[in-house]
């Protein structure tokens, strides 16, 4: 069968797309463009778990040795912690975990509710804005360039690199912005070591400076680009996706502006109903596996679909309705599972609640200003998010 993500169509609304593969089998084999092979995309949420702790590997590098893909992304893009297997990637991730702890983040909480504030203060009742240029794609990157010490006049470039390297399809755009983010990130590094600083960055480079043996200059970057990305792009698709999905559900909205002590656990539900992160990144099997049931040859490429697995009516009863009273929707895998689980889940978490609870307190008469089928998403197969987001005050 021809790649289900091939379709324009696909953007718009990936869940039927979904369905109808997780109806043929939670894990199926599609072809790769020229001679890269097969690949196993896991639609079903058990075979998506099974798949999260399964001996896959996610090192790029080694899948694409003997693979000439004829791209030039910046070594600091192509190999991150995320593509990299253990040891490596448990020596990088313990040098960062610490930073976004429930402990640490529950500290960020006023700074970030006082963004949040910030930024809708200039919304006037009334008016129609942007929601997602104006308040789900600057206060995430904000808060990770905060953390990481990236100067404010440079955060709106910071956040232009980021998209771009999310536009699927368009390698040379994408490659581009590997390059002059890894370009930018190296001066900061320099600047910092010059002028230390109380950000994770001068963290990181102190490790480095310290003890080279716990993190070289290439990993020193590579985290460095990894944590500046990661750290907004989903968190900003995130939040455009949950108030979309209430404004489109009035009375799972009401509920939440008379319950508002319940909007914490509401944001489960929101990351179930419609995940940021539609595609995980990319895994392959180093030897063959029986996954969900079904045979992976060694050398195959493994889409998991979180997205997919999320809407499993396997797993959730009535999956394509919003629900937030729903008792189980914690046991989303919008955030993945097992070792490569997002670190930054806590922080994300803290960003949509605060957002929300904002919203509903300033603004009770917010509205769709579009109709919900003419908006705009990103040609993104890793990430679900809208490119605006119409609202009226």
């Amino acid at each position: 069968m021809t790649s289900p993500f091939a379709d324009p169509a696909f953007y718009r609304d990936r869940y039927p797309t979904y369905a109808a593969l997780r109806a043929d089998s939670p894990v199926l084999r599609i072809p790769m463009h020229g001679k890269a092979g097969t690949a196993a995309v896991v639609t079903g949420y058990d075979a998506a778990r099974e798949a999260f702790t399964a001996p896959l590997s996610k090192d790029t590098v080694a899948y694409f040795a003997d693979r000439p893909s004829g791209r030039s992304l910046h070594p600091a893009v192509a190999r991150t912690m995320l593509a990299t297997d253990p040891p490596e990637h448990t020596r990088l991730r313990r040098l960062v975990t610490r930073a976004f702890t429930t402990t640490v983040v529950d500290g960020l909480r006023p700074y970030i509710r006082s963004l949040a504030e910030q930024l809708v203060s200039r919304w006037e009742p009334g008016t129609e804005v942007d929601l997602v240029e104006e308040l789900a794609g600057p206060l995430p990157v904000t808060v990770i360039c905060q953390l990481l010490g990236v100067p404010p006049a440079d955060r709106p470039s910071i956040r232009a690199w980021s998209t771009d390297l999310f536009a699927t399809g368009d390698h040379h755009r994408i490659d581009a912005a590997s390059h002059a983010l890894a370009a930018y990130m190296t001066d900061l590094i320099t600047g910092k070591r010059a002028r230390p600083d109380r950000s994770l960055l001068s963290d990181l480079i102190a490790v480095h400076d310290d003890d080279a043996g716990r993190l070289d200059e290439d990993e020193l970057l590579s985290l460095a680009v990894l944590l500046l990305v990661a750290g907004h792009e989903t968190t900003s698709a995130a939040i455009g996706n949950a108030v979309l999905a209430l404004l489109r559900h009035p009375a799972e909205l009401d509920h939440l502006r008379t319950n508002p002590h319940r909007v914490r656990a509401a944001v489960d539900e929101l990351l179930r109903y419609d995940s940021p992160v539609s595609i995980a990144t990319w895994r392959w099997a180093p030897d063959e596996l029986d996954l969900g049931g079904d045979h992976v040859p060694a050398g195959s490429a493994v889409f998991v679909c979180p997205g997919a697995a999320n809407r499993d009516p396997a797993r959730f009863a009535d999956p394509d309705r919003l629900h937030l009273r729903r008792a189980d929707a914690a046991g989303h895998l919008a955030f993945g599972h097992g070792i490569h689980r997002c670190l930054g889940a806590p922080l994300a978490h803290a960003e949509i609640e605060i957002v929300l609870g904002v919203l509903l307190e300033r603004f009770p008469g917010l509205r769709l200003a579009a109709p919900a089928d003419r908006l705009v998403w990103r040609q993104s197969r890793l990430v679900r998010g809208l490119v605006a987001l119409p609202v009226g005050l």
